[in-house]
């Protein structure tokens, strides 16, 4: 039997849940978000049918991109104080429908997902990763597939082309020209989505864009050419890392129903 892995995005989950409840942030709001977290993912579990699932929380560390770019997510919202306490008990609930949870020092969520369905498609099984973050968008391919929870839909390459229209392969150079306003990472000036779609349906591309920029007319090929360092930074910010040594053994990760 083939592994088909459920990789939940942990926070981005319960978050979202959090968000849409009335009220004041409190330990009343937190029950009914973890109540609702786990009979989101009992959905999820039904509607996936996964053999193997492990919810991944991101780590209170500081992590390496903001260590090499300190204005990384400045300006989100922090975590609500009373959610963040609370957290340990959503682990908990998560265990008793037969998740377990992952966390690794100064890891985020996004870099130990990536490198566990990296890993699981290798194998060529099957990886499912259940977040609303479109920087999954990258490691779509015919073995990971990435499903919007809330929307019940998967995010394919159709929708890709037609949302952002560029492959998913040129999603990560896409958010280099243009930015990720959700990070707070800065593209290239004067360029958003549009401008940078263009330049990859025409180079296909950041570093064939960056060594043409030279022919490129105008204040775009301006700013590409003042630019290009903050470009290739960018890349490496919004570049999911597949490599990470997590010390895991999917045997552990065997879903049970």
């Amino acid at each position: 039997m083939k592994i088909h892995f459920l990789l939940i995005d942990a926070l981005n989950l319960i978050r979202r849940i959090y968000a849409a409840l009335p009220g004041n942030d409190g330990p009343g709001r937190v029950d009914e978000a973890r109540h609702s977290s786990v009979q989101s993912l009992q959905r999820a579990l039904r509607e996936c049918r996964p053999t193997h699932v492990a919810a991944i929380f991101d780590s209170a560390e500081t992590g390496w991109r903001a260590i090499r770019y300190p204005a990384y997510k400045a300006g989100r919202p922090p975590m609500p104080e009373a959610l963040g306490a609370m957290l340990p008990k959503f682990e908990q609930a998560f265990r008793d429908i037969g998740i377990a949870s992952v966390q690794r020092a100064a890891m985020e969520a996004d870099d130990i997902i990536a490198t566990l369905a990296r890993k699981v498609a290798d194998r060529q099984g099957r990886v499912t990763i259940l977040s609303t973050d479109k920087i999954f968008i990258q490691l779509l391919s015919n073995h990971i597939a990435v499903r919007d929870h809330f929307k019940k839909r998967d995010v394919t390459a159709d929708y890709v082309k037609t949302r952002f229209h560029v492959r998913p392969d040129q999603f990560t150079d896409l958010l280099a020209l243009a930015g990720d306003s959700t990070n707070n990472i800065r593209g290239v000036p004067s360029i958003g989505l549009k401008t940078a779609a263009g330049l990859l349906n025409q180079f296909d591309t950041l570093e064939n864009i960056l060594s043409s920029a030279y022919v490129i007319p105008g204040r775009i090929g301006e700013m590409l050419r003042a630019h290009s360092k903050e470009a290739r930074n960018a890349r490496t910010l919004v570049q999911l890392q597949l490599d990470l040594e997590l010390g895991l053994n999917l045997r552990s990760f065997r879903y049970r129903g």
